[in-house]
């Protein structure tokens, strides 16, 4: 399906332009199809599911009409649409539905995840151990258990036939400082490892301890960058900070996290390379643990 969260920033998109291609303010807008001058920034900013009804009269008030007026509602109809993750309410929290919303719908994926490894490549094993990293921190805003649920159906959507493509870099240091049990992480890298080797559409690659010289900027956070089959919906860069994910579309924002993902993956090992890496550390970590208790 296409991901709603999408086509609601591509329809404020198009709302927006029609507005003020006629000179009205939200204010006014609101005004003329008897809704607040809130409601109609919600739609703009993509905050809210449409309502078609709502978007009709916007484009009737407009005088829209014959194709646009069709193309319009349909990306409505899109934007309105709810996915598999919408059973789970905010149970799953809301860092997952975003992810699971967006990779819904898009061509490729690309990420850089300095610290822990992507919820699309966890073990049960390894989730279960960031959940009790998480309750050790503080009260949590979702429940575990369907947390856990979602995070496998997101996983199982991700692999179905005709899925995105997906490279993710995976940070040397935040493979070697990890924060769970030995033998969780050590299973947790022979999992990506083979994940990938059945896997056509994935891949994956280290970025080394040891570089040299980069060529700009280092990502200081988790980013992914979207792209999606309608090349009318602009690339997405995803920064994952520490309380909040910032969404940025304008190619003015996603060309600083594109650069910096070149960076990273221009400094990364190569793919062959990354696996033997992986499957290294993997062994480190089962010896230095030592036999199980």
């Amino acid at each position: 399906m296409t991901s709603p969260l999408v086509r609601r920033r591509r329809l404020g998109v198009e709302l927006r332009d029609l507005r003020e291609a006629r000179g009205l303010t939200t204010e006014q807008l609101g005004g003329m199809i008897l809704q607040s001058r809130m409601k109609i920034t919600r739609l703009e900013n993509a905050q809210v599911k449409p309502n078609i009804r709502d978007v009709m009269n916007i484009l009737d008030v407009l005088e829209i009409t014959g194709d646009r007026w069709m193309h319009i509602i349909q990306i409505a109809r899109e934007a309105g649409e709810l996915g598999w993750w919408d059973r789970y309410g905010d149970a799953m929290g809301d860092r997952q539905r975003l992810y699971a919303d967006v990779e819904s719908g898009s061509a490729s994926i690309r990420e850089y995840q300095p610290g822990t490894v992507s919820g699309i490549l966890q073990t049960p094993d390894y989730i279960w151990a960031l959940i009790e990293l998480a309750k050790a921190e503080g009260p949590i805003n979702y429940q575990p258990e369907r947390l856990v649920e979602a995070r496998i159906e997101r996983q199982t959507t991700f692999l179905r036939p005709g899925g995105p493509s997906y490279e993710i870099i995976l940070d040397e240091v935040g493979l070697r400082r990890f924060s769970v049990d030995p033998a969780i992480m050590s299973a947790q890298l022979h999992r990506i490892r083979e994940l990938v080797e059945v896997e056509a559409r994935l891949s994956v690659r280290i970025f080394p301890l040891v570089t040299g010289k980069v060529a700009s900027m280092m990502p200081s956070s988790q980013i992914t960058i979207f792209t999606f089959p309608d090349p009318a919906d602009p690339v997405m860069a995803v920064d994952a900070m520490l309380s909040a994910d910032h969404v940025h579309t304008a190619p003015e924002r996603v060309a600083p996290y594109l650069r910096r993902y070149e960076t990273v993956r221009n400094a990364a090992l190569s793919g062959t390379n990354s696996l033997r890496l992986l499957s290294e550390l993997a062994d480190e970590i089962t010896d230095k643990a030592g036999p199980a208790p």
